[in-house]
């Protein structure tokens, strides 16, 4: 057996049975097997708050890739994600709790309703691009959220609504650990999916329709279809992710899904990496625990300086811009790319290159 630790260096793949595998080689199997035990074990040994924040950041992975695969694979920008994801959140509130139906039919079913509303207003995306088809976009946030505020006799208005936990029969995800094993299943069958969609001539026409889309259109690509199913594609993630985060805090109100949130999942996949489904994870881990450490930060610092607090508190919003402006200016491929940058120094060691 290969040692784990020594990576392929080149190409050898000949021929198309091969290149199309999902693994490589079977040392990157085994090692995305020990990745995967590592999350389902972390309950075992990780403290309820670090449980509850892992869960938070395998929600946010779902909906940052839904995002990377509208920004990042197709190229059409979206500043929209918080109203989606209030779409999904709603659709599954107001199908648990005033109509009755299961949460195991109310997750797809969010999805399925995101999808459709984000298609809705992916469809300016054949005659918009770049700055245009995000202010588009910005005005779905707003509609949405208009709607969700006033739309009282079915949203709750400004109230919101409250959910409850998902149950099994007699087993109801209550616990940090339980929702945490929801969480990371639907993560990692998101994460597949991902990966194979790349893999797929729908991927390829993404990615052609990104890099040179009149190009693409010459060679015969439906650019209207393929950009609208992008749209479609991506909102149904995040839709789920909505749904999963609705359910998960036991409460939807307008003011969760402002515009804010839309600039925090952007910052997820302009961080962690355009076009990466790793990047996704990554700056999604990233954005959700960075208030965290920030806080921690401050606390340590106002325990010597407990004048300076108000301060140091609005020095976090401060640090959180600019971090967002570091990782533009210093390192635009992300996370991801820096991750890329220390598996190939590893390759080469003891040489530079």
């Amino acid at each position: 057996m290969r040692n784990l630790f020594v990576r392929e260096c080149g190409n050898y793949k000949t021929s198309y049975k091969e290149d199309m595998k999902l693994f490589g080689t079977k040392s990157e199997f085994i090692k995305w097997l020990i990745l995967i035990v590592i999350l389902l074990t972390l309950p075992f040994y990780a403290s309820n708050y670090w449980v509850g924040m892992l869960t938070l950041c395998a929600i946010s992975a779902i909906g940052a890739i839904g995002l990377n695969i509208l920004t990042g694979f197709t190229g059409q920008i979206s500043i929209g994600v918080g109203a989606f994801l209030g779409v999904g959140g709603y659709t599954t509130a107001i199908l648990t709790t005033t109509y009755g139906l299961s949460f195991w039919i109310s997750l797809p079913l969010a999805g399925i309703v995101t999808a459709v509303v984000g298609g809705l207003f992916g469809i300016p995306s054949l005659r918009l691009k770049g700055l245009y088809l995000a202010i588009a976009t910005l005005a779905a946030q707003v509609i949405i959220t208009f709607i969700i505020s006033r739309w009282d006799s079915v949203t709750g208005g400004t109230a919101g609504m409250v959910l409850s936990r998902p149950t099994i029969g007699n087993f109801t995800f209550m616990s940090n650990s339980s929702y945490y094993y929801l969480s990371i299943i639907i993560l990692i069958l998101t994460v597949l999916y991902s990966v194979n969609l790349l893999r797929t001539r729908v991927g390829r026409a993404f990615l052609a329709v990104r890099d040179r889309d009149i190009a693409a259109q010459i060679m015969g690509i439906n650019l209207f279809y393929y950009k609208v199913l992008a749209f479609i594609i991506s909102s149904f993630f995040v839709g789920i992710a909505g749904a999963l985060l609705a359910h998960y805090t036991m409460i939807v109100s307008p003011e969760l899904y402002n515009i804010q949130v839309s600039i925090q999942y952007l910052a997820m996949v302009l961080i962690g990496g355009l076009g990466s489904i790793l990047g996704s994870i990554l700056g999604a881990i990233f954005i959700t625990l960075l208030p965290v450490g920030l806080t921690s930060v401050v606390d340590l610092l106002t325990a010597y300086m407990p004048n300076l607090y108000q301060l140091f508190s609005a020095f976090k919003e401060f640090v959180f811009g600019l971090a967002i402006i570091l990782f533009l200016i210093f390192e635009p491929g992300g996370l991801d790319h820096i991750w890329q940058n220390i598996k190939h120094y590893f390759k080469v060691w003891p040489f530079s290159y």
